[in-house]
């Protein structure tokens, strides 16, 4: 199926963002499932998406801002005065988990009787995103845990848990989550201090996290150091938590306090200390593998909860681009309509080209998070993800950020819906590693896995694809760019560690840059193909000029008009003929 063009999207004809359906007036989110979704998915994934955007625009919406106001709290005593340590969430937040869960990817795949295709997966988190990035933390690392019990739980344990992990339904379900960070460190992980003995044919785990987000799940993941087990990262073993023993008791996790966070306030995150938690090592039972060695169990669910992240970015840019072009589309200055303004056609232009370029990278990830056997794609997902994560969080950060500008003080207040969407933006920078983290992920995946080479073949495939004579220009600045990328990796390899380092977040830009550009020239050339229409490639064109072009005092400042005449083209999603595209770069 091939979605269909429709005419320019008024923002003036609507009020707010809350009440519209995401998914239909998203026109670059049916391409990207038109690219990514195989033709005998594709009908049902159009349903599937339709009645979830109208969720997430819709009841989803309009409850973040309740439970936003009104976040979960720790009970710490019943009645009678005894510790119970328990989380009690406004009916709202439980209404919401219980519409997640049911429509969501779990219901709906239970419920149809077939599997969620990855790219389907990353679109629910991406419209739940612009919603509560919080209640997809709260809702969505079941899923990692769910594998992480399928793969490593011993049988009787794997018997028991699973099924709660993947009930189609909310109710007499069981969320997971993952415990990491303690005290001295967060993304130190080798200064971990939680232990881990066997007790009478058991394992017990003694220690504090300092970090623990949905922390009422019912299996939690988490890191410790078995008795006699090597210092550092490789003596580190994976063991899951449940919530009760196996005499039903309450199990040793003690709330000590709920974050008083500045955002993601739907999601309770807490300290916790582990006093004799009952606990079972995840260990392949079938391999003669060490025990230890948790942490490379761990990265999988890591890796996972990154492009998570990154998707959770990806969506609050969404919604703020939307939220600015309604806004804009009322709101008078100087007597004009703020959308007739140049700067502020110019913003809404940029806002949009973010939301597309990071979008292009995140499910192009997402295509290949369940590569099997596909050596060069395990690689190209293994670079994809720190580049996913690193534009991910940080466009929502800045997004977020000129949203509350184009709402001018409004923005500031919360009454107004920019203030949390800055708010909830601004932990996706450090959650699941700080920018500084991904960046030396990067390096890592560079100098182990040579995952650099995948990734500049994945950009030769996009560059071999493109034949319109409209995108000559942009061809030749995508190519100059994988030239000089190879540059980069030829310095980073004779770099001493230290420089190597210094230079890391300069060699992600650069990387994740030339993805972005690479794969919306490709689609580019796509839409050409498919219907002559240059709207994507007029994006193509704003996002090699601001990020590729040229240095120097004269840097973008020229008589082009672009931002201005091909405004609606490009944020009303009016399609554009290949004439009206200017031809340079």
């Amino acid at each position: 199926m091939t979605t269909k063009t429709t005419g320019a999207i008024d923002y003036a004809q609507t009020e707010s963002a809350i009440g519209l359906n995401w998914y239909e007036i998203d026109p670059n989110l049916s391409k990207l499932m038109d690219r990514y979704v195989a033709p005998a998915d594709r009908d049902w994934a159009e349903g599937v998406l339709r009645r979830w955007g109208e969720l997430c625009g819709g009841p989803i919406a309009e409850r973040a801002e309740i439970i936003d106001k009104n976040p979960p709290r720790l009970e710490r005593y019943d009645r009678w005065g005894d510790e119970i340590a328990s989380i009690v969430h406004h009916p709202s937040a439980i209404d919401q988990k219980r519409d997640i869960w049911n429509e969501g990817p779990t219901g709906v795949a239970a419920r149809d009787g077939r599997d969620i295709p990855t790219v389907l997966g990353s679109a629910f988190t991406y419209l739940l995103s612009q919603s509560d990035t919080g209640m997809v933390c709260s809702t969505g690392m079941t899923g990692g845990v769910e594998a992480l019990v399928d793969r490593y739980a011993p049988p009787d344990v794997r018997e028991k848990i699973l099924p709660r992990l993947q009930s189609p339904t909310y109710d007499g379900s069981w969320d997971g989550a993952m415990f990491m960070t303690e005290i001295r460190g967060g993304s130190d992980l080798a200064a971990s201090e939680t232990t881990a003995k066997q007790v009478n044919g058991k394992w017990v785990l003694n220690g504090a996290k300092w970090f623990c987000s949905n922390v009422d799940a019912r299996a939690i993941v988490t890191l410790a150091r078995p008795e006699g087990a090597d210092e550092g990262l490789r003596g580190l073993a994976l063991f899951l938590i449940p919530s009760e023993r196996s005499d039903g008791s309450r199990n040793g996790i003690h709330i000590k306090r709920l974050k008083d966070k500045l955002g993601t306030r739907s999601v309770p995150t807490a300290e916790i200390e582990l006093v004799d938690a009952e606990a079972h090592i995840m260990s392949n039972p079938s391999a003669t593998e060490s025990q230890t060695r948790g942490l490379n169990r761990m990265m999988g669910m890591v890796n996972g909860s990154r492009m998570g992240v990154a998707t959770m970015g990806l969506g609050i840019m969404r919604r703020s681009f939307l939220e600015s072009a309604i806004y804009a589309a009322h709101r008078m200055a100087f007597g004009k309509r703020l959308d007739e303004l140049p700067l502020v056609r110019e913003t809404l232009v940029n806002m949009v080209v973010a939301v597309e370029a990071v979008s292009a990278i995140v499910f192009e990830a997402a295509s290949l998070a369940s590569s099997k056997g596909d050596e060069e794609g395990r690689r190209l997902y293994r670079i994809l993800v720190p580049l996913t994560k690193f534009k991910g969080a940080r466009g929502g950060l800045e997004l977020a950020s000129q949203a509350v500008e184009m709402y001018g003080g409004n923005g500031y207040i919360e009454t107004f819906p920019t203030a949390r969407q800055l708010r909830d933006a601004q932990c996706h920078t450090i959650w699941e590693g700080t920018e500084n983290i991904i960046c030396l992920d990067v390096l890592r995946a560079i100098g182990k896995e040579s995952a650099h080479d995948a990734l500049l073949n994945r950009v030769d495939a996009a560059l071999s694809a493109v034949s319109h004579s409209s995108l000559s220009a942009m061809k030749d600045a995508v190519a100059q760019a994988r030239r000089e990328a190879q540059e980069i990796i030829a310095f980073i390899a004779r770099a001493d560690d230290d420089v190597r380092q210094l230079n890391s977040r300069r060699v992600t830009a650069a990387l994740a840059d030339l993805a972005q550009a690479a794969l919306l020239l490709e689609a580019a050339q796509g839409e050409l193909d498919a219907s002559g229409d240059a709207r994507k490639a007029a994006v193509t064109r704003f996002f090699i000029r601001e990020r590729l072009g040229g240095t120097g005092a004269m840097r973008g400042i020229s008589e082009d008009r672009s931002a201005l005449d091909l405004f609606d083209s490009v944020t009303r999603y009016q399609p554009l003929e290949p004439a009206d595209l200017p031809a340079a770069v």
